[in-house]
């Protein structure tokens, strides 16, 4: 890979929040999971696997665009 890569940051705001990663390609799927509890944090990027990011539950996501709160309330 060449040149600097963008990374985003998925903050839980309550326990239980669901990171998933899809893959890319014809046939889009789920291929990662992780499950994150209030005050955790992950930093993830894209990648030549995986096309987007579908996130359950209360969370901060932080990316180089701008900061999105989830509006989940459970």
């Amino acid at each position: 890979m060449s040149g600097a890569q963008d990374f985003f940051v998925v903050k839980a705001e309550e326990d239980g929040v669901n990171v998933i990663g899809l893959t890319r390609g014809t046939d889009t799927r789920f291929h990662h999971s992780e499950k994150l509890d209030k005050g955790e944090v992950m930093v993830a990027q894209f990648t030549e696997h995986t096309s987007a990011i579908k996130i359950r539950g209360r969370a901060l996501i932080q990316t180089s665009h701008g900061e999105v709160h989830t509006d989940s309330q459970s």
